[in-house]
């Protein structure tokens, strides 16, 4: 019954409602009045759904309210593209604009102001793509950072567990985090040294969740190569709601002992 009262404009539905509230559009509505008020191919339809709405007894104050809804509702409505960034890395095509994978990742980082998550499978070069973030936590001593990382068995190593973690942990500290900076706590799912090949998982997600408020997750590992140069595709999520849950995922898998500390 309002499927052409939907289709007008902002402006023309809060210059009906004015006309509604000031007297100068009344019942019966007709195709003429409704056309003095509105510049608009539907104003035939539109006077029939304001005719069809006075039968059913809304008065003039009535049909201005609701209509002063609908524009109110369209103020409130969620826009895609306020909440969703298209995140990239590699060769870019011509006309389409997207953003960069490495310089989102460091703008996130640099405006963290209580908590960041990162998730991810492989590390390489970590000094560089993780500048931003030590310095930002040199900057913010009371940012809280989380990493949940992939330690890999490697095939044939049938070490201890504590060896493959002590020997991930050195590498950490002196070739994957920028020197003489603060360290982040990190955390892995120990089933990944399990001996038994089939038994065995492997900490594959790769996300980062920023203050409980912003979420991005990616096809890229945090390397200088995924971050910069390989054809990777990510979304940047301005969701509270999301990040909350996303962290609360992880939080639960540490409160439950299920990812074990190593830094």
């Amino acid at each position: 019954m309002t499927e052409y009262l939907l289709q007008l404009t902002d402006a023309d539905l809060l210059e009906l409602a004015r006309a509604l509230r000031s007297k100068r559009l009344e019942a019966p509505y007709s195709t003429i009045g409704v056309g003095r008020i509105i510049a608009s191919p539907h104003a035939d339809p539109v006077a029939g759904e304001l005719q069809a709405l006075a039968r059913e007894g809304f008065s003039s104050l009535q049909l201005a309210a609701t209509i002063e809804l609908i524009t109110k509702a369209r103020e409130q409505r969620i826009v895609p593209e306020d909440i969703f960034d298209l995140v990239t890395t590699g060769p870019g095509a011509p006309g389409i604009t997207n953003r960069d994978t490495s310089v989102v990742v460091r703008e996130l980082f640099f405006h963290a102001q209580a908590s960041v998550l990162v998730a991810g499978y492989a590390v390489y070069q970590g000094q560089h793509v993780f500048q931003a973030l030590a310095a930002r936590m040199g900057d913010c001593p009371g940012l809280g950072v989380r990493f949940v990382l992939d330690i890999k068995r490697g095939p044939g190593d049938s070490s201890a567990d504590k060896e493959i973690i002590r020997r991930f942990a050195q590498r950490f500290r002196n070739r994957e985090w920028p020197k003489d900076s603060r360290l982040p706590e990190v955390y892995f799912d120990p089933r990944s040294l399990a001996l038994d090949p089939k038994k065995r998982a492997c900490m594959h997600a790769k996300c980062i969740v920023i203050d409980r408020k912003t979420v991005f997750v990616s096809s890229a590992n945090f390397t200088e190569a995924a971050q910069e140069r390989n054809l990777e595709v990510g979304l940047l999520i301005r969701s509270s709601t999301l990040a909350d849950r996303l962290q609360a995922h992880f939080d639960s898998l540490v409160a439950e002992k299920l990812l074990q500390q190593v830094l």
